[in-house]
């Protein structure tokens, strides 16, 4: 009870406060601090009345936080300990057309800001805590996001094998690195204490998106924190309905939507912008942005009002600089060699050449004792380091020392003692250094560290088809950036399936997979699962090419496009959407257009170098001018309009003008790009790959794709098996999808599934038919493959019978005709009324059968010499009549005869034709006799079917713009 000594009963609700001051005298101080061994702890500087600050929830092994901050605490701690009863805060928040609920004190009291945003019956809490003790110092801020969709939020649990939440998924992987980009530039340099954002979905109505509300929240969560930041940040998502703008709008407005963009920042300027649309001009694309300017700079309006009422103090004494001395001292050594290393226009050698500057300048300031050699950080050490060495005789107070009871406190020195650095100070202002002495460059010179202008593009090669037998290929280069992207087409069971809280998978049938090797860059790395990184950059290739895909309807393939990057030297994620480009034209996939993408980068500050103010936009930049500058902005799309579009800010924000002048820009630099892409060379072949498998899609009545399926799958199992397919696709809705290698066994399954769903017509005759089995009350024959009938005892001769077997046995074959369908669908065979008419008083069935045959015989024609060809009537995909020819005397199907023609029902005509994806074969000897009397307007595409089958026909030319 000692963090709550107001609290009478043990049962009461305890008050969580931050800290709590412990006064310690000769009386109630422990004997272990009264040692003659000094403390380590030279820099810790005590007061006269030795308040030390410790955390609530340990007392023996915390660890010390010094500083004034903390001191700031004991008043609110006082009053904390006196009420026990937590503080909450809400308000609401207008956002568009509703508003939004932000509270904070009721959950999470004991980290360092926690708050919960409610937007309709949508939950989101985030909380955020920091590290007592600061990490190494590094250029990167320790800060890291945790995104999680609770699957309880929607009602539901896991669908895996231990029904939790497991590992981070790729869209909540998106949504921390949505959190994670506006909130860094805000992010005060040298607090290196590291600093985590958790947030998790607790609620989700299905109608109001949870990831704006996190990156609000955090932005909250943040402000109210003793993290030192310098202003509240807030996102909201914008929609385009027709030419109305929203404000975070609904799922259900979001499916008529032309544009999805999420947009973040502060009250006056613009830090992060990611989205995706379809081919939206930049104008359109600036007013989205300044409509979500205005949402974004009220949100943090009210942020700012309640961080005054119940926001804590921040931590600016943990900040630590670098010495402003130490920048003079790093500038002399180094100054003029770097604006030689500068001008080197290669990546390797210039990194190596910095390298060994850095080791220079590091090995010169150690030589003259500026660097420390071997440092102690006070703040690393820790309370029990106190209390060692109990049994040492106590301490002997000297002259010139002040006996204060609990401590010697020696007196500070007054003689002057050099200026010491640490290493990592050293290497950390180097690489300022040297980031000023590149900005200047560009703002002084007008030329980059590879001798570019600042509009200039670097050099384009690019070349499809390097790879045999992959489906699709392309490698680009620009610059020292290379993309290896390959295709791979697949049916429905390629598709990437993706468990949500919406309740039902996804399936993706178009997904691009981005891989960064650490040999891209020259160094030696681990390879395992993808990274945050590589998983954000994949996606945003991929949204980018998306709009330009056919449909499903018109191309029913599945696409996996995979990008490896085999040299990176900035804007590899651009680098993909190129190459990803080149590769579907390569692999036949009919797209809309060509496709390309730019990063642009920007000098902010050109005052500084002698600059007029006037920001400078870089097109196509490198890997050291994203380092160094202020702006990464990757914009893709054609010369019409923008697919996709990220940016990240370095400094506190831009505003429109800058991003209107780097969107026009970036117009420019696509329209060249798009121009060194039409000089592949090899071009692409926008052709199907003869390695790409085929797809025959055909329509069936919805209630006959159970007969395809059979009991528990083993019919479409068997089919599978029989025929040689890789697989057999079935809807609901009666769609088939037929995927196969090669065109005979696709041929083979087809025909069977058009006899298991072909609707047989009463008085049809099939000949040749297999008796399957014989029952004590008749035979089953089977008319077609995977279809019987019952032939019963008395429908087999005139005569009578005591059993079957007296006149027939399994496997003989037998002529038979069709006299009913029942209500459940199950046929009756006669084979009496096709024999000779042996009885007298039965001319009726022998003139029929002598009719039906001469209509038959009349109908045939000999399409040549040699064995004439029987047409064979049976229903098309089992829904209306299609002509199969099939020669005479080595037919392994029952022919079928009909009797008098009957016209397909209306409801059967106006079924959608099936369609065929076949691929184009060149050579005369890959071509099957079958086509060799087709027309020539006909004869590039392989087809099974003659001439009069109605069937629509992608030859497999893509059609590109």
């Amino acid at each position: 009870m000692l963090a709550n000594p107001s609290c009478s009963s043990l049962f009461k609700t305890p008050c969580y406060s931050r800290t709590v001051t412990l006064t310690l005298t000769p009386s109630n101080c422990p004997r272990r601090l009264l040692t003659r061994k000094k403390s380590r702890f030279r820099s810790l500087l005590l007061s006269s009345s030795s308040h030390i600050i410790l955390p609530t929830k340990t007392f023996l092994g915390a660890t010390i936080r010094a500083g004034a901050a903390f001191q700031e605490h004991q008043a609110l701690d006082s009053d904390s300990d006196s009420d026990c009863s937590p503080h909450h805060y809400s308000i609401k928040i207008p956002v568009g057309d509703r508003h939004i609920l932000v509270e904070t004190g009721h959950i999470g009291r004991q980290a360092s800001g926690a708050v919960t945003v409610t937007d309709g019956e949508t939950i989101v809490y985030t909380s955020v805590c920091m590290a007592d003790v600061p990490s190494e110092p590094s250029d990167f801020f320790p800060l890291f996001v945790n995104y999680q969709e609770r699957f309880s939020a929607a009602g539901r649990t896991s669908g895996g094998f231990f029904k939790r939440e497991g590992r981070t998924k790729d869209h909540e992987v998106l949504i921390c690195r949505l959190i994670d980009r506006p909130l860094r530039p805000t992010m005060l340099k040298g607090f290196n204490h590291e600093t985590q954002i958790l947030s998790w979905v607790l609620s989700y109505d299905g109608l109001h998106s949870p990831d704006s509300l996190a990156v609000t929240a955090a932005g909250i969560a943040v402000a109210l924190s003793e993290v030192p930041n310098s202003k509240a940040v807030a996102g909201v998502r914008i929609g385009l309905v027709g030419d109305k703008y929203i404000v975070n709008p609904t799922s259900k407005e979001m499916e008529e939507s032309e544009l999805d963009l999420l947009l973040a920042g502060t009250d006056n300027a613009i830090l992060m912008i990611e989205g995706y649309c379809n081919f939206l001009p930049e104008e359109k694309l600036l007013q989205a942005v300044e409509v979500g300017q205005d949402a974004v700079r009220a949100i943090c309006n009210e942020v700012e009002a309640l961080v005054k009422k119940c926001g804590k103090p921040k931590m600016l004494d943990a900040i630590k600089l670098p010495p402003p001395e130490l920048y003079k001292h790093v500038e002399e050594i180094a100054g003029d060699e770097l604006v030689k290393i500068l001008q080197i226009r290669n990546k390797i050698p210039r990194r190596k050449a910095l390298t060994s500057l850095e080791e220079k300048v590091l090995t010169i300031l150690t030589e003259n004792g500026y660097v420390e050699t071997d440092t102690v950080s006070g703040a690393a050490e820790t309370l029990p380091d106190l209390f060692e060495d109990e049994d040492e005789d106590e301490e002997v107070v000297v002259d010139g020392e002040v006996d204060e009871g609990d401590f010697h406190i020696k007196p500070n020195s007054r003689r002057s003692t050099p200026l010491l650095f640490s290493e990592v100070d050293v290497k950390l202002v180097f690489k300022e250094v040297t980031s000023k002495f590149l900005r200047k460059r560009i703002v002084e010179g007008g030329r980059r560290s590879d001798g570019r202008a600042l509009d200039e593009i670097r050099p384009i090669n690019s070349r499809c088809g390097l790879l045999p037998r992959a489906h699709g290929s392309a490698l680009f280069t620009r610059g020292e950036t290379q993309s290896l992207a390959v295709i791979t087409l697949g049916d429905r069971q390629m598709a990437q399936r993706i468990d949500n809280l919406e309740g039902a998978d996804e399936l993706k049938r178009f997904y691009l997979q981005y891989s960064f090797p650490p040999s891209s860059v020259g160094e030696v790395g681990r390879i395992g699962a993808p990274t945050r990184r590589e998983i954000g950059h994949g996606v945003l290739a991929e949204r980018a090419l998306e709009p330009v895909l056919p449909s499903e309807d018109d191309f029913p393939y599945t696409i996996r496009v995979e990008s490896t990057i085999t040299e990176s030297n900035g804007s590899s994620s651009m680098a993909s959407v190129c190459g990803g480009c080149l590769a579907l034209q390569d692999a036949g996939v009919p797209i809309k257009c060509s496709i390309a993408g730019i990063a642009m980068g920007m000098v902010l500050d050109t005052q500084e170098f002698g600059g007029d103010g006037t920001p400078l936009i870089l097109s196509d930049i490198i890997g050291s001018e994203d380092a160094s500058g202020d702006m990464d902005f990757k914009v893709a799309g054609n010369e019409e309009g923008i697919t996709a579009f990220q940016m990240d800010i370095k400094v506190g924000g831009i505003t429109l003008p800058i991003m209107r002048k780097a969107l026009l820009q970036a117009r420019d630099g696509r329209k060249h790009i798009l121009a060194e892409m039409l000089k592949c060379s090899p071009p692409p072949l926008k052709r199907l790959s003869k390695y790409a498998p085929l797809i025959h899609i055909m329509k069936v009545k919805p209630e006959k794709v159970n007969a395809i399926i059979g009991s528990g799958g083993k019919k479409v199992k068997s089919i599978i098996e029989e025929t040689g397919v890789e697989a057999i696709d079935t809807q609901d809705d009666g769609i088939v999808k037929i995927t196969a290698k090669d065109l005979s066994s696709l041929e083979k399954s087809k025909a069977i599934i058009s006899n298991l769903t072909m609707v047989p017509t009463v008085g049809d005759i099939y000949r040749n038919c297999e008796i399957k089995s014989i029952a004590p009350y008749g035979v089953f024959v089977e008319i077609a493959p995977g279809r019987e009938g019952l032939c019963h005892i008395s429908e087999l001769t005139s005569n009578w019978l005591a059993k079957a077997e007296d006149a027939v046995k399994v496997g003989d074959r037998i002529d038979v005709k069709l006299i009913e369908v029942n209500d459940k669908g199950q046929l009756r065979l006669s084979r009496r009324v096709l024999l000779p008419n042996t009885e007298p008083d039965s001319p009726n069935v022998k003139q029929q059968t002598d009719s039906s045959t001469k209509d038959i015989v009349a109908s045939q024609k000999a399409p040549g010499k040699g064995s004439a060809k029987k047409v064979v009537n049976i229903p098309k995909d089992g829904l209306a009549e299609k002509n199969i020819e099939q020669l005479g005397d080595k037919i392994s199907t029952p022919n079928l005869e009909s009797a008098p023609e009957s016209n397909p029902s209306e409801d059967d005509a106006q079924l959608p034709q099936k369609k065929f994806i076949r691929r184009l074969v060149s050579p005369a000897r890959d071509r099957p006799d079958t086509n060799k009397d087709k027309s020539k307007g006909s004869s590039k595409a392989v087809s099974s079917v003659s001439s009069k089958d109605e069937n629509s026909l992608v030859n497999g030319e893509a059609k590109i713009g």
